[in-house]
Formats: structure tokens, sequence, C-alpha cells
């Protein structure tokens, strides 16, 4: 029995052997044929190996993307003068991490606004002037030349005597106010006769296409029958709008986006778009005439306040005829010229210029003893009546913007101190501000050479002319009549997000 036991498993060993050795054979002959193979253990380590890597890698870029969005939120954010200095607000990236909610919004609190339009009474008399009377402008453009007479200036050739004696506030005055005969800036025939019959305005401009009209909201029916919404723009930016959103054309000929109608200024008087921008910004009461009320509201912005709610809460009920709101930031106009140096708002060689002029003038930094909350406005809406002295202090705001640089910004204390404390106004906290209006990101960037500029000796290198501004702007008139080159600008401590 043993023995039979035996032969039969030795059997059975050789024939698993030989099954054995068959299949392996057959695995060799099948991965050399290529027709049912299995991948050896190199292949699969390889191919594990290369997946890993790209997950891996798409991590670590989904990281250093989502890394930078966060620092350049923080950036933005941030109270580090040069960490704040790197935010670009206008970029398409800001756009998206504040879409995302990454960005804290602007504070805003609630405006103390009357509940019902319908229920505002509206004052039937001006208000009182008490310091001018009679504001007339000088229409011509004189200049004292050997040679031959240069182009009128929009702004007018303006001697440092008669920008001196502007400020001397009289019973009677004459000043400078831009719209020189000849000097640009012109309307259509069609235009200056509507806005004859415009009391109560509401006004905005777009320059050189850089915005598409925002239409407001939250308008009453009041409202729209008493606002003329008046959108001024220059022949570049009409021709955008028209690309881009839908203008009808009334029976006179006028040319309508929504609520908007479209104000054309042929021939821009300056070079600078931001310097155009200036005139129906700042210089609203000589381009509508007619009106007694405006409100200005920068072209980016989409009003969402009922207008004659502003009115009244900012004007006739504490009986004020210019509002505008306190900075967010500056109240010290030189902390304010630093900040637009580093953010290169503009030339900052003529920026420090500007400065040691006011300085040797006797500007004096901000402090808590002055008369004013601040000399640094948020000029992107200003609400005015126009009454003589209102006139009066927007023609020698313009004057300097026509002079000096195209930030107005720089500008408004310095015209305020000028004018002794005769010029009241009321500066609202910019919370309100905020309240005002949703703020859209401009169609494009805003860049020019003259930004770039690092000293006045590129100006004079550049042979081309396109650096150097050749209707506005330092640079056009007789040197100064003083001794600047012992200025010392006071210096800035940089406590603040924006410089």
């Amino acid at each position: 029995m043993d023995s039979n036991f035996l032969p039969s498993i030795s059997l059975r060993a050789s024939r698993r052997a030989d099954r054995n050795h068959l299949q392996s054979r057959d695995g060799k002959e099948g991965l050399a044929s290529g027709k049912s193979y299995q991948d050896s253990p190199l292949k699969i380590i390889w191919k594990r190996g290369f997946i890993r890597l790209v997950l891996v890698g798409g991590i670590i870029w989904g990281l250093l993307i989502l890394t930078a969005l966060l620092f350049h939120a923080w950036s933005c954010q941030s109270s580090i003068a040069f960490f704040s200095a790197l935010c670009n607000k206008s970029s398409v990236i800001y756009g998206a991490i504040q879409n995302l909610g990454l960005v804290t919004p602007p504070h805003r609190c609630s405006i103390p606004v009357a509940d019902d339009p319908n229920k505002i009474v509206i004052p039937q008399k001006r208000s009182p002037e008490k310091f001018v009377q009679s504001l007339s402008y000088f229409m011509e453009d004189f200049t004292e030349t050997n040679g031959s007479q240069p182009p009128p200036l929009f702004g007018g050739h303006i001697t440092w005597q008669q920008r001196d004696e502007s400020f001397k506030v009289k019973p009677t005055m004459k000043v400078h106010c831009g719209f020189i005969r000849n000097g640009g800036a012109e309307m259509a025939q069609k235009d200056v006769k509507f806005v004859k019959k415009c009391r109560f305005v509401v006004a905005s401009g777009i320059f050189d296409g850089y915005d598409t009209p925002h239409q407001p909201s939250n308008i009453s029916a009041c409202s729209q029958k008493l606002f003329c919404f008046l959108m001024v723009v220059d022949e570049v930016s009409l021709e955008f709008i028209k690309k881009n959103v839908t203008v009808r054309e009334d029976n006179d000929g006028g040319e309508w986006v929504g609520i908007w109608r479209l104000i054309l200024l042929k021939h821009p008087p300056y070079d600078e778009p931001r310097r155009n921008g200036k005139v129906p910004k700042i210089l609203t009461h000589r381009l509508f005439p007619q009106a007694q009320y405006s409100i200005w509201i920068d072209g980016k912005m989409e009003l969402i306040v009922d207008p004659l709610l502003l009115l009244e809460r900012y004007l006739w009920r504490e009986k004020n005829t210019f509002a505008i709101a306190q900075h967010k930031h500056h109240r010290n106009v030189y902390e304010e010229a630093d900040a637009n140096k580093r953010r290169k708002r503009y030339a900052r060689p003529l920026i420090d210029l500007h400065m040691k002029i006011y300085r040797y003038e006797g500007m004096e930094p901000w402090n808590p003893k002055k008369s004013t909350p601040s000399d640094i406005p948020e000029g992107a809406v200003i609400i005015r009546e126009h009454t003589a002295l209102s006139n009066l202090f927007s023609c020698l705001w313009f004057n300097e913007v026509h002079l000096f640089t195209p930030r107005d910004q720089l500008s408004f204390g310095y015209v305020v101190y000028r004018l002794g404390g005769l010029f009241k106004f009321f500066m609202f906290p910019n919370c309100e501000y905020n309240s005002i209006f949703i703020l859209h990101n401009h169609t494009r960037e805003h860049s020019s050479k003259v930004e770039w500029v690092k000293s006045l000796d590129e100006f004079k290198k550049d042979k081309t002319g396109g650096l150097k501004e050749s209707r506005g702007g330092l640079g056009l008139w007789t040197p100064y009549p003083g001794d600047l080159d012992s200025v010392v600008l006071p210096s800035v401590k940089r406590t603040s997000k924006a410089g």
C-alpha cells in the first residue's frame, strides 16, 4: 500500500511542476508576443511615480497661486507701507479676490437721510451772498511775449501775481476759471441748449475710454423729473461707449445711455486725460451755468442714493453750500503727496515742486488745532450749491490743478488755507461716502509716461515731447518768484495703509 501511494504523490508533483513550467513558458511567450502581457515591477513603479509627481506638482502649483492671491489681498490692507504700495486695486487679480470675499470691503455706515423724497421741502431762495456779490471770468488769454503769440490755453497763462490776487476776496471779483476762448472743451449747440434748462444736476465724466456709464439706482420719480443726469465725455470715450453699450438718439439729436444724457466736449484742452477730467468735475458751474445745485460723482461709480436726499442731508439740513467727504487715510497734504509719489500717480519731481511752493507760501501740515477736520478730501463725490463764493472756490481750486499737478486732492486744502477761513464747507465722514455709491473697475488700467519720471532731467532729455505736458502743468510759465532751493518739506511718518 505504501509503495502504491508514493508513486502517486510523485506523479502529481511532477505534473504540477510541468504545469508551472508551461504557464511560465506561456507567460514569457505572451510577453514576447504582446498579446497578454503583464507590466514589469519597474514599469509599474515608474507609472505610479509619474502620476504621483503630476498630482503633487498640481497641488504645489495651486498652493502657490492661492498664496499669491492671499498675499495680494493682505498687501492691499497691510499697515506696512512697503507692502501696501505693491497693491494695484485696479488690477484684474484684485477684482477677482475682491469677488471671492478675500478683501475687507470699505467701511460703510448708514446715511441719516430723510425717509421720503416727496416730503422734502426745496428752498425757494438761494443762500445769501456774504463775501462775493459779483463774480466774472477772464475769457481771453493775454501773455507777455517778445516773439510770436502762443496759442491760448484753456486755463489761461496765469501769472504768479494774478494767482496771488485771486485769493484776495472782494465783493466784486474777476478771476481765471477755464474756458478761455479757443482753448478747447467746446460743447455742441444741441447740448448747450439742453443744459440751459437744468437747475438740478447730477454730473459725471468719462475720458479716454476708461469707463462705461453705470446706471444710478434707487432714484425716485420726483428726482427723475427734477434732475438732469449729465455724463460728460470726450470723443474717444463716446466712440468707446457706442461700441460697448446701447446709445439711443432723441428727436433733437441728443444721445442717451439709460438715464444719462451724453455731453460731448470736443477738442480736449489738456494732454493728460486725468487733467481733462477735472474740467466737468471742478468747473461744473461753468459747464452748466443755469444749475443751482449739482452732485458730482466719478465715472467709475454707480450712484445708489436718491440725489434729492443727498441735497437735503448735506446742504439744506444744516444750510451748507459745499459738501465733500473726508479722505479715508490722510489729513496732511504732505502725507498725501508722499503717497501719490509712491503709487506713481504723477511725476515725482513735479509733486515735490508743487509741495515746495505750498510750503514756501506757508501751508502747514494738518493738525487738530486747524478749523477743518482734514486738508485732504475724497474728491469723487462733490455736492454743491452754486453760490458766488462756492463758484470762486471751484475756480481757484481748478486754477491750481491747471498750474500744477492734476492731483486735485493736493490743492483742495491749500485753497481753503489761502481763503483765510471765509469758505465754509461740510466734510462728512468717509463711511457715509462709501454708502453713496458702488465702485466699479476701470475698463483698463491708466498709465502715462509722465507718472514714471524720476527727475526733471528726464523732461529735458526727452526730445519727442512725450513727457512734458504742453497745455497745462508746471513748466509752462515764468519761473516761480521765490527761492525754492531752501525749502525743506515736512517729514512724513507714513502711518496709513495708503502710504
